[in-house]
């Protein structure tokens, strides 16, 4: 699991920087491609909210019993969790609108990316330096079991899994051109 968090983690942080250049492009004037980052965002919605961060909820409650001083951290990176979803909702619909043709203020779509993304990636970067070292010298087999058990069999990832959606093909077109 924690090879699979950390490789999880550099795929949300790579998804991250494509929105980033987009609302970067958005910024400067320039056209961004909306459809493109509506993909990232509900990607990041609709698989690490609903996959990832449910098996690091129950991680995080094993390791607060096994290790109560890090309770405060860990409770904050819960509240994130939270929180991250809330400001990709509100992207999300932000995103929509402006696909769908309404008129949608240009701050308003600033101030929703720049603070999902700032929460984001604080997160990813918190978890990898003080969490997963942690959970790899804590946890035990019956704790990753339960881990592996928080969400339902079956969600295979949509995105980065053998047989991606038909909707992320763009999207992994354009993560296989940078990478080149």
């Amino acid at each position: 699991m924690i090879s699979l968090w950390h490789a999880e983690h550099a795929q949300f942080a790579q998804l991250l920087n494509l929105l980033d250049r987009e609302v970067n492009a958005f910024h400067e004037g320039a056209q961004p491609n909306y459809e493109l980052m509506h993909d990232v965002v509900f990607y990041l919605k609709h698989y690490a909210d609903c996959f990832h961060h449910p098996r690091e909820d129950v991680a995080f409650q094993r390791i607060a019993a096994k290790e109560p001083s890090m309770r405060p951290k860990l409770a904050r990176l819960l509240q994130e969790h939270r929180v991250i979803d809330a400001h990709g909702s509100e992207l999300l619909e932000r995103l929509s609108q402006v696909i769908a043709d309404a008129m949608v203020p240009r701050g308003a779509l600033e101030s929703a990316a720049a603070t999902y993304l700032v929460y984001y990636r604080h997160h990813l970067m918190a978890e990898e330096r003080d969490i997963l070292p942690r959970a790899q010298g804590l946890m035990t087999d019956a704790d990753w079991e339960a881990v592996v058990n928080a969400v339902p069999a079956g969600g295979a990832d949509p995105l980065f899994g053998p047989d991606p959606q038909e909707r992320f093909k763009e999207l992994r077109r354009q993560i296989a051109r940078e990478a080149n």
